[in-house]
């Protein structure tokens, strides 16, 4: 697995971006016991990033893994906007021009984490393409 992280954890100050690692490693450590590989941590195209790709088979899964403390200001899955999910569109397509396989199938996913509580949306939404 390669991280697309640019800087050491270890010195982020901000609880924010601790918060988010954290539900990001717990979002792997899910998958994994799924029998999923992960194929990609952060990648990024530009500004995009795509939190992890995960692979089962011929299935390849985008996911947004969404992290926050308590459900104060709604579900963390209500923040996977319209204007967000055409940016996952648009860094997958990437993703797949570089190392899709003919025969994979493609699927974006959701994790929510609150609390330390992880909520799986499988096929969360369906970009019309392939």
């Amino acid at each position: 697995m390669k991280s697309g992280l640019r800087s050491d954890p270890a010195g982020w100050k901000d609880e924010r971006q601790r918060r988010g690692l954290a539900g990001e490693e717990q979002a792997i450590r899910y998958l994994l016991s799924r029998g999923c590989h992960i194929v990609a941590h952060r990648f990024r195209v530009g500004h995009t990033e795509i939190d992890l790709i995960a692979r089962q088979g011929h299935l390849v899964t985008f996911v947004e893994v969404k992290t926050r403390r308590g459900t104060g200001f709604g579900s963390p899955l209500e923040a996977v906007t319209g204007a967000k999910r055409r940016e996952l569109v648009k860094a997958a397509r990437v993703w797949v021009d570089r190392f899709g396989k003919p025969a994979d199938i493609y699927r974006f996913d959701c994790i929510a984490v609150v609390d330390g509580r992880l909520e799986h949306v499988a096929d969360a939404f369906r970009p019309g393409w392939r």
